[in-house]
């Protein structure tokens, strides 16, 4: 699937159709993995603090298979993840200097561990969080706690997946500033805005306090400004590559 410099423009979407085909192929497959890891990964999950004496239910036919799709969906984005952002370096491939290109495909392995540290705060800090908040709420009103399972992972997954995407926002800030196509000087022009967003967002996936709001949206920014950093980082490297490469440009021309 490799491509060059003198395709046409149609040449160039027909060549990321089939990209995005194979990337939805690899997501399928993701989830094929998802619905055959979900019983034992649910089993696990029931018998963990705080939880693990708890009665569960469904409260529909649709909800034992609602559950499976959703840790599918989950199994997809993980396998999918790093195969997806190889095809976006595979397509963008052409357009980048040799040493960019090396460069930046390091970005993919760093992509899904990073997805993988945002899963894990997700679970272990926001969530668990989240439970003992909504716990506290219903205890204070002496209600019996018996959770419907489809509802539970699904407000379970409401929480983790948004705040493992948004743990991809270093590596992707690198990848795009390393391909020249974001600076920091733009982040920095941006960043009101970017913390708006992300207090909204962390308003979103946490219980309705401002506690909560707080410990999420707070290493939310800390992963922007990271972000900010790691990119003034590259983009200085590359201005000092640039001159490099004009001085010995300079040099041939006056031989």
């Amino acid at each position: 699937m490799e491509h060059n410099e003198g395709m046409t423009l149609v040449e160039h979407l027909a060549e990321l159709r089939k990209r995005i085909i194979w990337v939805l192929l690899v997501l399928i497959v993701g989830m094929v993995i998802g619905l055959l890891v979900a019983k034992p990964l649910i089993n696990y999950l029931k018998s963990v603090s705080p939880i693990q004496n708890l009665d569960w239910y469904v409260f529909s036919p649709w909800d034992a298979i609602k559950m499976y799709m959703s840790f599918a969906l989950v199994a997809g984005l993980l396998v999918t993840l790093p195969f997806a952002l190889y095809q976006i370096w595979a397509f963008l491939k052409p357009g980048l200097r040799e040493v960019e290109q090396k460069a930046s495909l390091i970005f993919i392995p760093f992509a899904f561990l990073m997805f993988l540290l945002g899963l894990a705060f997700g679970y272990f800090i926001v969530f668990k969080m989240a439970l003992l908040f909504t716990t506290a709420i219903s205890q204070s009103m002496e209600l019996k706690e018996n959770f419907g399972i489809a509802q539970y992972f699904s407000f379970m997954f409401n929480i983790l997946i948004p705040i493992a995407l948004v743990f991809e926002l270093p590596i992707v800030v690198m990848f795009l500033t390393k391909i020249r196509l974001l600076n920091p000087l733009l982040l920095r022009k941006l960043r009101r805005y970017a913390y708006l967003a992300l207090v909204v967002i962390s308003t979103m996936i946490t219980p309705p306090d401002a506690v909560s709001a707080i410990i999420v949206a707070v290493p939310m920014i800390v992963l922007y400004e990271f972000s900010v950093y790691l990119s003034a980082f590259i983009y200085r490297k590359q201005l000092l590559q640039d001159q490099a490469w004009e001085a010995e440009a300079s040099a041939k021309s006056v031989e």
